[in-house]
């Protein structure tokens, strides 16, 4: 498959056809929907009609956007006017949203076209994509196993060579892990950089959406595309959007590379641990410094994380009763009895278990001591990391403790599923940009992601590190 670059680049130049980009995708989604379940809805029509404005906009001299032509997947958890959107659970199956999420308009705008939305976690609950009530996803590089969560579907899209790029959010690794468990790149931005509007809150103050995509240089062009102030979303940092793109480089020299020692003790797969080391030394060759760094509160993270995410998330899902937004149960006697069924019936195991974890922590009694003291110890995660960025430049390690994992593993044992987030955890409590790039594969074959985190808004940094290592391996 060709490069973002050259599809759009082959589109302007009457080279290539939107048209011809869009009938391929499509067709390969079709094909390889029974074999991965990567999407929840496929838009032919719409698709094809956008692929025909952009031809039309080519042939008759117009400028067709950055993105010309490009066909993508969008998660199902972004609105997109017109189309349903489920956010993977049954309490949203009906839903259409009057509007589109702002990620979508910049990037229909850029000339960029959806052929589907791609499948997830339920409200991006979960590190496996098993959560999804429209079925698992199969990871396309072992179909025995998990893509990762909750961008699955999105990740197997990419993998699976249906589109070059796709649209992921990230919670608390949601794009980072199954970008290392599929093989492919993706990254979280700086909290900020990237619009909420119009994507379906899990945890508002962790929630970033980013791209997923087959290369560094794909990622830097949907990034510079997606990203900017929107008068929206409040939370969005009015601060210029570099040409990333246009300025990635493979050079590292007299770059500081930080190790944590948190992120390189027991626990971590012999063959996970063979890649990084490897990406690691690379780095090192091609002039960078390593120095070792501490992030003490790398343990805690996981505990922070889940009572602030709970929390955020009760908070959050209290609308979908039955009334203001949701499905509503057809069998109930009175109110009361609407919101518990209403609820019950549509909302999966997961977002019960965190709904319930969450409004425990933040009921009477309890929110000084769970809630409140989480908030409090998250900001001595940020400030571990500030001090660490004084002494280095990135910090790098792993993106998971071990490479994807059978399907139905995990799945009965949640905690054993959230330990798997141990690393990709600290970025979003910090606000930091992270990104996962391919380093190698174990024995097995299976795909593993060098980690790379970075000060805010030093994404260029990240890139042009991620670009490093994948040009050398």
């Amino acid at each position: 498959m060709t490069s973002i670059r050259e599809m759009r680049d082959g589109v302007r130049n009457k080279k290539l056809k939107a048209k011809d980009l869009v009938s391929e995708a499509l067709k390969k989604a079709h094909d390889a929907q029974p074999k991965y379940n990567s999407f929840i809805s496929i838009c032919d029509e719409s698709a094809m009609k956008a692929a025909e404005h952009v031809d039309k906009l080519v042939a008759s001299g117009k400028d067709p956007g950055p993105l010309a032509g490009v066909p993508i997947a969008v998660k199902d958890l972004l609105c997109t006017r017109g189309h349903r959107t489920t956010a993977a659970s049954k309490i949203l199956d009906q839903y259409i949203p009057p509007y589109s999420a702002t990620v979508v308009e910049k990037l229909e705008e850029a000339g960029a076209i959806v052929i589907g939305k791609a499948n997830l976690d339920e409200f991006a609950m979960g590190a496996s994509n098993e959560n999804s009530a429209y079925g698992a996803v199969k990871n396309p590089v072992d179909p025995t196993r998990v893509p990762g969560g909750s961008s699955g579907g999105s990740a197997a899209a990419v993998a699976a060579g249906i589109v070059r790029a796709a649209i992921g959010t990230d919670t608390g690794g949601s794009i980072r892990e199954p970008a290392s468990f599929c093989g492919i790149t993706g990254i979280k931005p700086t909290y900020g950089r990237v619009s909420r509007y119009g994507i379906i809150a899990f945890a508002s103050s962790l929630d970033q959406a980013g791209p997923m995509t087959r290369s560094v240089d794909d990622s830097a062009i949907v990034l510079e595309t997606i990203s900017g102030k929107d008068p929206r979303d409040a939370t969005t940092a009015d601060i210029a959007v570099p040409k990333w793109s246009e300025n990635l480089k493979d050079n590292v020299k007299g770059l500081r590379v930080g190790l944590p020692k948190e992120y390189f003790a027991d626990g971590i797969d012999p063959e996970v641990r063979k890649v990084i080391d490897n990406a690691v030394q690379l780095l090192k060759a091609q002039g960078a410094t390593l120095v070792d760094v501490d992030l003490p509160l790398t343990p805690h993270g996981i505990a922070v994380y889940y009572i602030v995410a709970c929390c955020e998330a009760s908070s959050n899902l209290a609308r979908y009763d039955g009334v203001r937004y949701g499905l509503r149960t057809k069998d109930a006697a009175n109110l009361l009895e609407l919101y518990e069924k209403s609820r019950g019936e549509g909302f999966g195991a997961e977002p019960k278990r965190r709904i319930m974890l969450g409004t425990y922590a933040l009921s009477s009694g309890y929110y000084d001591a769970f809630y409140k003291k989480a908030c409090q110890v998250r900001r001595l995660v940020r400030e571990d990391f500030l001090k660490a960025f004084a002494k280095c430049d990135l910090i790098v390690g792993p993106v998971t403790p071990g490479p994807a994992f059978k399907l139905g593993e995990k799945f009965s044992d949640p905690l054993k599923m959230y330990l798997n987030d141990v690393f990709t955890l600290g970025a979003p409590l910090a606000g930091l940009p992270g990104l996962s790039v391919n380093a190698g594969f174990t024995k097995e074959k299976l795909p593993v992601g060098l980690q790379i985190i970075g000060p805010h808004f030093e994404e260029q940094r990240i890139l042009d590190a991620a670009h490093t290592v994948e040009t050398h391996l």
